[in-house]
C-alpha cells in the first residue's frame, strides 16, 4: 500500500486499524523488508542518502528483525542507495508490530515536505524459540550518583569512579562506599558533547583512557594518577578472552576504524561505537556496533563475515560460555533518551541469537563496558530521578 500523507501520524494509526484489508502480503520478514526498501528507493532517488531507524515492537525474535534489516539494506544497496546518518535526503522510521494473525512492517519516510507510508504484513506462524533453558542475566546495582559515570573499575583498594572531571577511589567503612581520595581530570582540549571514557585495571595499577588524553594511576598505598595529550589507540577487552586496540575519534564519541589485533594485524573498517569478540565452535568472531546503526560480524582476520542482529550502539564480551558458544551483551534499539534494554546473545553459523531474555534500565544506557569474568559494567541514567546508576550485569549459565 502506497500513501501521501499529510499530518501522517493520525494517518497512519488510521492505516493501522484498517490493515486486514489494505495492506500488501509477504512471504517472512525478509521478503517484507525487501518490499518496502524498493518502494524506498523508488521514492529516495538512485544516489540518494537514507537514514533508517528501526523500531520492534512486535514479539519477532532479534535474529528475525536483524535478518529483515539486513535485507532493508541489501536490497537499497542493489537499488543504488546508501543508507548513511550524514546529510540524508530521506529520513525512514519502520516499525514492527503485530496483531493476532499478522506481523506487520509499518514505514514512514521524509522527503522535505513529501511524506509517505508503507505497510506489508506477513502471516504470523508459531512463536519464536525462546531463549536458551538456564541461562539469565542478573542485574546489580554497584555504585550512583548525580554526575555523569564513563565507567568504574573494581581493583583490590575499593571501587574506582571515572566520571568527566575526575576519577574518585571508594573503600568501604561499616559497610558503606566512601570516598577515599579523588584526583581531577583537566582535558587537553573541550571535551567532546557525547563523552566516553573508560577504565583498565591491572593490580594496583591502572589506566584511563579519555578523547585526546592517555592517564596512568595506582589506587595503593594512596591513589595517583598522571594524564598527557596523547591520541593512543584505547585497549578494548572482550572478556579476559580477546583484546584489540581501536583509535578513538578525539572530537566525537566513536572509533574511526583503525584497528589492531593481538597478533599485531592492522586492518581499517567502518566507524563503530563498540566491539566484542565471540567464540562459536572453536572460531572467533569480533562483532562492531557500528556507527551507520548495524552491527556487523567479522572473521579473526577481520574480514566482513556477516550482520548481526537488531541492535543498539553498545556491545560488550564475555567469558561465559552456556552451551557451545561464549555470550556477548548488546543494548537492544532504543529511541534516544529513552530507557534502554540489555540482551545476550550467542554467534551461531555467522548468526546472532538470543540466549536471555533483555533486562530493562531506568534510562538510556551511557557506557557499556566488559568487566571481567561472565559480568559488563553498566551505567544508566535515570530518566525519573535523574542520577546516574552503574550496573553490574553478570551472565549466569544454567539457572
Amino acid at each position: 500500500m502506497i500513501a501521501a500523507v499529510k499530518g501522517w501520524p493520525a494517518v497512519l494509526a488510521a492505516l493501522l486499524f484498517f490493515l486486514p484489508r489494505y495492506a500488501r502480503s509477504a512471504d517472512d520478514p525478509a521478503g517484507a523488508a525487501r518490499e518496502l526498501a524498493r518502494k524506498t528507493a523508488a521514492f529516495a532517488g538512485r544516489g540518494a542518502l537514507v537514514a533508517v531507524a528501526w523500531r520492534n515492537g512486535a514479539s519477532l525474535d532479534s535474529a528475525a528483525a536483524g535478518q529483515a534489516r539486513a535485507a532493508f539494506e541489501t536490497t537499497l544497496e542493489e537499488a543504488g542507495v546508501r543508507v548513511s546518518e550524514i546529510a540524508p535526503a530521506v529520513e525512514v522510521q519502520i516499525t514492527l508490530s503485530e496483531n493476532e494473525s499478522q506481523y506487520l512492517m509499518v514505514e514512514e519516510s521524509r522527503k522535505g515536505e513529501q511524506r509517505q507510508v508503507w505497510i506489508v504484513s506477513w502471516k504470523r506462524g508459531a512463536r519464536p524459540a525462546a531463549p536458551t533453558q538456564g541461562v539469565a542475566l542478573e542485574r546489580k546495582l554497584v555504585w550512583e550518583q548525580d554526575e555523569a559515570i564513563l565507567d568504574v573499575a573494581f581493583p583490590a583498594a575499593g571501587l574506582l569512579v571515572l566520571s568527566p572531571a575526575r576519577v574518585t577511589l571508594y573503600t568501604q567503612a561499616d559497610g558503606k562506599w566512601e570516598a577515599s581520595k579523588s584526583t581531577t581530570v583537566t582535558p587537553a582540549r573541550p571535551w567532546p558533547r557525547d563523552l566516553r571514557g573508560h577504565l583498565r585495571t591491572n593490580g594496583k595499577s591502572f589506566q584511563a583512557f579519555l578523547p585526546g588524553m592517555a592517564c596512568n594511576g595506582g589506587t595503593e598505598p594512596a591513589l595517583t594518577m598522571e594524564c598527557r595529550a596523547a591520541d593512543e589507540p584505547w585497549v578494548l577487552e572482550s572478556g579476559s578472552r580477546a583484546l584489540l586496540l581501536g583509535n578513538f575519534a578525539a572530537a566525537r564519541n566513536y572509533f574511526d576504524g583503525r584497528v589492531t589485533t593481538q597478533s599485531g594485524m592492522r586492518k581499517t573498517v567502518p566507524p563503530f561505537f563498540s566491539a566484542a569478540s565471540v567464540e562459536d565452535q572453536g572460531r572467533t568472531w569480533w562483532v562492531l556496533a557500528e556507527v551507520d546503526g548495524r552491527s556487523q560480524i567479522f572473521d579473526a582476520a577481520f574480514q566482513p563475515a556477516g550482520m548481526a542482529a537488531q541492535w543498539g550502539s553498545d556491545i560488550a564480551g564475555t567469558d561465559a560460555r552456556c552451551g557451545g558458544g561464549s555470550q556477548v551483551l548488546a543494548t537492544l534499539p532504543a529511541d534516544r533518551g529513552e530507557p534502554d534494554s540489555l540482551q545476550a546473545f550467542a554467534v551461531v553459523n555467522q548468526a546472532a541469537t538470543a540466549t536471555t531474555g533483555a533486562v530493562d534500565f531506568p534510562g538510556p544506557v551511557t557506557a557499556l563496558w566488559p568487566s571481567g569474568g561472565n559480568s559488563v559494567l553498566a551505567v544508566a541514567h535515570d530518566l525519573r530521578t535523574g542520577r546516574y546508576a552503574a550496573y553490574l550485569v553478570t551472565v549466569a549459565c544454567g539457572r
